[in-house]
């Protein structure tokens, strides 16, 4: 199993990253993607994934942070981009719940990002809340190699139009709830060839777990039975289809580099 979407540097596990990936070996989960959020824990992501064999890197700078950004920080993401061969560009996207940073304050470091990611020739890990569409217009214009919708939460109109740029879409804990009404039934629904796994660990924690506990990898063994079960199909099929899918779309030619 791959987990495409987990913050292992987070505070929440304490800076005891190996204990966390030795739990998710231990059941299965064999390769973790380890997306940055600002310039300032690209190092911190470089060093993780540099101990850990089975986590391997993305670099980008998530709209949450353009606040704290600083002018050479484009820089330094095409530095990593060209020195530290990530297997994507990310997380990076836009976030319309929050008032500040404003959509509009977000777009100029977002449209910068796609262009890297086109000139890199590298997929992207989006980050889309409540911004749909805003994102969809921005990856018409800049057309990249794909990557992953991360924490899909759209209508299933929003959904084709990804699949049709090239994009996964990512399911993880909020499709654990039975009320999640919509979330559960695109992910029942939609194309199998277009669905990943993922945890956002320590975010997103799945329904079985105890209120403010940190979700993490070794949880995507029960996130997948649940989707299996929704989809009504055996759980092996499941997972040889989205590790199938994570392989596709990630940029393996990287991954197997920095597997070597």
């Amino acid at each position: 199993m791959i987990d495409t979407h987990c913050h292992l540097d987070a505070p929440e596990f304490g800076g005891d990253a190996a204990r966390v990936v030795a739990a998710a070996r231990a059941v299965g989960v064999g390769q973790m993607v380890i997306p940055a959020v600002e310039t300032g824990n690209f190092a911190a992501v470089r060093a993780l994934c540099a101990q850990h064999p089975s986590c391997f890197p993305a670099y980008g700078i998530h709209p949450l942070y353009v606040a704290r950004a600083q002018a050479d920080d484009l820089a330094v993401l095409r530095d990593y981009l060209t020195r530290q061969r990530p297997v994507a560009v990310g997380e990076i996207g836009l976030d319309g719940f929050v008032g500040s940073p404003t959509l509009a304050e977000q777009e100029s470091l977002f449209v910068a990002q796609l262009k890297l990611a086109r000139e890199f020739d590298l997929p992207v890990l989006l980050h889309l809340r409540r911004a749909q569409d805003q994102v969809l217009k921005h990856l018409r214009r800049i057309r990249v190699r794909g990557g992953i919708a991360h924490a899909f939460n759209g209508s299933r109109q929003q959904a084709e139009e990804f699949i049709k740029l090239g994009f996964k879409l990512g399911f993880g804990g909020a499709m654990t709830y039975p009320r999640a009404l919509q979330i559960r039934q695109l992910a029942a629904t939609l194309p199998l060839d277009s669905l990943v796994l993922e945890t956002d660990a320590p975010d997103i924690p799945p329904a079985f777990l105890t209120k403010g506990q940190p979700n993490q990898p070794a949880y995507l063994p029960r996130i997948a039975q649940i989707l299996a079960d929704l989809r009504g199909m055996p759980l092996d099929e499941l997972l040889a289809a989205v590790e199938r899918n994570s392989r596709q779309v990630l940029a393996l030619s990287n991954l197997r580099m920095l597997a070597q």
